[in-house]
């Protein structure tokens, strides 16, 4: 059965379902990592992406927004010269309440009876102006470093503006 599409996730409702402990079976998130980079270096740069609207993050679009923008960062300034973090952690379980299709369907499917879903990955409530991803980076590197998260904010599922922090 394939997989919906993202933007059916994207709206938040209903109360948050987060107790991982009382819920079996969750798909692990795809995000492996949340600091990249040299996680030591003092850099004078940052730039943060902040979300516009309310909405939800799925796991895989975290990921994705990180892969892209740490491989663009790293070819352009090197694996020494940035740090790149992601600010947010996919708490929330999405459910879905799969449903056959095609032939005979009718028949296989149960419709809505006990409709509760079952679990099919997490991901992060986001709210208006929540920080999302961070790059810091020497002033050599800063141009760089927009076109990194402006890479990153076109995977994310809500618009963003870049911030550069002080």
């Amino acid at each position: 059965m394939a997989r919906k599409p993202n933007r059916m996730y994207r709206q938040i409702k209903g109360q948050s379902y987060t107790r991982h402990e009382y819920t079996g079976g969750i798909p692990a998130p795809r995000i492996t990592q949340f600091h990249m980079g040299n996680k030591d270096g003092n850099f004078p740069v940052k730039y943060t992406i902040k979300a516009k609207e309310t909405c939800q993050v799925r796991h895989t679009a975290l990921e994705a927004a990180r892969i892209v923008s740490n491989k663009y960062i790293q070819k352009v300034a090197g694996a020494a010269n940035y740090r790149l973090a992601i600010l947010v952690y996919p708490h929330q379980i999405l459910r879905e309440n799969k449903q056959a299709t095609g032939a005979g369907a009718d028949r296989v499917s149960m419709g809505m009876r006990k409709a509760f879903g079952k679990n099919i990955g997490t991901a992060a409530r986001v709210k208006i102006g929540q920080s999302l991803m961070t790059i810091s980076v020497p002033p050599q590197f800063e141009t760089q470093a927009k076109v990194a998260l402006r890479k990153a904010s076109q995977k994310l599922p809500t618009p963003v503006w870049l911030v550069k922090d002080q």
